[in-house]
């Protein structure tokens, strides 16, 4: 369902059928239901955070080249990765393709994450990832989508807070991004990712899952840096699903407590 432009996708997972979602059974991430929430215009799912490394510069021959990936696409440059800006979101990206992609990269793991489901971190987020005149119409949306009601549906308080004892998880991992279009003002950029969204604790009935998605953000040139004027997900592409161990409740909090997250520039 799309009601304009302004849209963008939010994710989590309905409780599994039965059993406990910790008791060591092998859990399919894709066959589980979902519930959905209307936001910012299109019905929408939640998750969390990364991008990838610096590829040749301007002049080198995967930009001659266009959009395809070339065999060093991830090579680093040696350019100076954009630095953190306000609420700790990147910010100051190049004014050239790459540039857009890095901010695309950075964008998407903001707007998947736990903060967004916290108030005053999701005020501070839209102010630094959208266009100025989008900001407040977006910031209205979010709140109405993240309402109390919603929040109590995945296990956390009016905060976005999990219970006691337990860790929400929510963490986007970009696969790569590519460019749709692009000029001077305005770019296109899709950011393949996967990630891992749900909540850690011994009794949740939302455990720690992954998925695959892809995200397209339609970037404008504004007050010296990419902005977001809108969004969009959708699913995949997903790979075979391998034949990992789940980790207990306990090593994956512990595994998002201790790991940090980047910054990533393309």
């Amino acid at each position: 369902m799309s009601l304009g432009d302004d849209t963008g996708r939010t994710r989590t997972r309905l409780p599994e059928a039965s059993g406990d979602p910790y008791g060591g059974a092998r859990r399919n991430g894709r066959s589980s239901s979902r519930s959905l929430v209307t936001v910012v215009g299109v019905v929408v799912l939640l998750i969390a955070a990364i991008a990838f490394a610096n590829r040749g510069g301007g002049d080198s021959d995967a930009e001659e080249g266009g959009d395809a990936p070339k065999a060093a696409a991830t090579a680093p440059t040696g350019e100076k990765p954009v630095a953190a800006g306000a609420s700790g979101i990147p910010a100051g990206f190049a004014h050239d393709r790459q540039g857009a992609e890095s901010a695309a990269a950075n964008y998407a793991v903001a707007l998947v994450s736990a903060d967004i489901l916290k108030p005053d971190r999701r005020a501070e987020i839209v102010r630094q990832v959208f266009v100025a005149d989008k900001q407040a119409s977006l910031e209205d949306r979010f709140d109405k989508a993240y309402s109390k009601e919603f929040l109590s549906s995945i296990g956390l308080d009016e905060n976005g807070n999990a219970a006691p004892g337990e860790t929400y998880v929510s963490r986007t991992m970009p696969i790569g991004t590519k460019v749709t279009g692009y000029s001077d003002t305005e770019a296109g950029v899709d950011v393949w990712c996967s990630g891992v969204f749900g909540t850690a604790g011994e009794k949740t009935t939302n455990p720690v899952t992954s998925d695959w998605f892809t995200m397209t953000l339609q970037l404008r040139w504004a007050d010296g840096d990419w902005k977001v004027d809108s969004f969009a997900q959708k699913d995949g592409p997903a790979p075979v699903p391998g034949d990992d161990k789940a980790s207990t409740a306990e090593e994956m909090a512990k595994a998002v407590q201790e790991y940090g997250g980047f910054t990533y520039a393309r």
